[in-house]
């Protein structure tokens, strides 16, 4: 039969799962949010009269920007979220 190891193999294996586990919510999280901010700037691009192009532009450089710093610092989505509000509100006034 085979020698199917000891149970301590098994966690070096779950340390590396964790990792890419953590590594894939980080990767989701980031990915909706930056959906999120997309969705937000076709919002600007189709129903603000003037500047829609800068105001859609500049937020979703601007997010992708927080994004980075959110990613790095690692001290959860604070900024990233705070400014989709942000840039969701200026758009909601500028539609309005």
């Amino acid at each position: 039969m085979a020698d199917h190891g000891s149970s301590a193999t098994h966690s070096y294996g779950f340390e590396e799962h964790q990792k890419t586990y953590d590594g894939f919510i980080k990767g989701s999280i980031a990915l909706t949010i930056l959906s999120l901010v997309v969705v937000v700037a076709l919002v600007a691009f189709a129903f603000i009269n003037t500047g829609n192009v800068l105001i859609g532009f500049a937020g979703i450089i601007i997010s992708i920007l927080t994004l980075i710093v959110d990613l790095k610092a690692g001290a959860g989505w604070k900024l990233s979220v705070g400014w989709l509000v942000i840039f969701g509100l200026i758009t909601a006034v500028m539609v309005g």
